[in-house]
């Protein structure tokens, strides 16, 4: 373990852990793999800890055949991305592309796939091609926020302990690349049959309400927006009600009514905007160098994505 600037600390743990080459030099890709296999257990002893663990110092990780073995050697099962806002494309294996809302637009605070009942526990991003300018990915511990959210607003809190949100998104057909939450509902759901789309839909507690024109409004919810973190045994801000009503945003959706209570009454801005302030806040951003790998335990930490000057190619996987 190492420390850099950026990181943050939090009841004398710091956030978040950051990992080197031992020898003090840039080792082989299936170095790293052989490191990994050695060392499984004391990193995972370090993400339980820490919530998020940044492996630095391993730039002879270059393409993405590389990055899909360091995602195999931990031997995580894959989650498929079903349900998900974002359009994504698979890169190599296990590998996807991230979130490629244009460069000027900042991506919300959010736990991945919060919105749906099938949501990974492990997320992986690895820096191909580095930004020029800005493009960090700010993490953020998520009992941080509650716990603060919980002293600012509790009945706001208490509400959405009872009533969970819902989240609700119009799609079309086909993917829109030009919209941050533009996946279409084929590949969405895996499928081009509609009825087996609503089966899928079903299994993430998400119900299809088809239009005219191919196009579909999906209702996800009601569903917890705050969990318990067995693990580390803590109240968690599990959900993307942030991302949802500042980020999901494009010609056929309206932000403000993309997220609401379970019951379906609006969620207060007052209250939305006091979270959008604290994620921010309490959030570590650590610009990105090339062959960087970020571990994140989606049920401790919320990521976004700050704007950028090309070029940067940031990719992920999700287990």
């Amino acid at each position: 373990e190492t420390t850099i600037p950026h990181q943050k600390t939090f009841t004398g743990v710091t956030f978040p852990a950051v990992l080197t080459p031992t020898n003090g030099r840039e080792n082989t890709p299936s170095d790293f793999v052989d490191a990994i296999l050695e060392e499984k257990q004391f990193i995972e002893s370090v993400l339980q800890k820490h919530g998020a663990v940044l492996f630095r110092g391993f730039g002879s990780l270059k393409t993405p055949q590389d990055f899909n073995g360091v995602v195999e050697a931990f031997g995580y099962e894959e989650l498929p991305y079903v349900g998900g806002a974002a359009p994504r494309n698979i890169v190599y294996g296990r590998v996807y592309n991230t979130n490629d809302a244009p460069p000027l637009e900042k991506i919300p605070f959010h736990h991945e796939m919060a919105q749906v009942s099938k949501y990974p526990s492990k997320l992986f991003f690895f820096c191909h091609v580095p930004p020029a300018e800005g493009g960090e990915t700010p993490i953020v511990l998520s009992h941080v926020v509650h716990d603060r959210m919980k002293k600012k607003h509790p009945d706001f809190v208490d509400d959405l302990e009872k009533l969970g949100l819902k989240y609700i998104r119009v799609i079309l057909e086909e993917d829109d690349t030009s919209s941050p939450i533009g996946r279409g509902w084929k590949s969405t759901f895996l499928t081009d049959d509609k009825k087996v789309a609503e089966q899928k839909a079903a299994n993430v507690n998400t119900k299809l309400e088809w239009r005219d024109d191919d196009s579909v409004v999906t209702i996800m919810g009601p569903i917890p927006a705050i969990k318990y973190d067995e693990k580390r045994r803590r109240k968690i801000w599990f959900n993307s009600m942030v991302s949802a009503y500042t980020g999901w945003a494009d010609k056929r959706n309206d932000p403000t009514k993309a997220v609401t209570f379970g019951d379906g009454t609006p969620l207060p801005a007052t209250a939305v905007y006091d979270c959008l302030k604290i994620l921010e806040e309490e959030s570590v951003a650590i610009p990105w160098e090339k062959g960087d790998v970020l571990l994140v335990d989606n049920l401790a930490a919320l990521h976004s994505r700050k704007p950028y000057t090309p070029p940067r190619r940031i990719l992920a996987s999700l287990c």
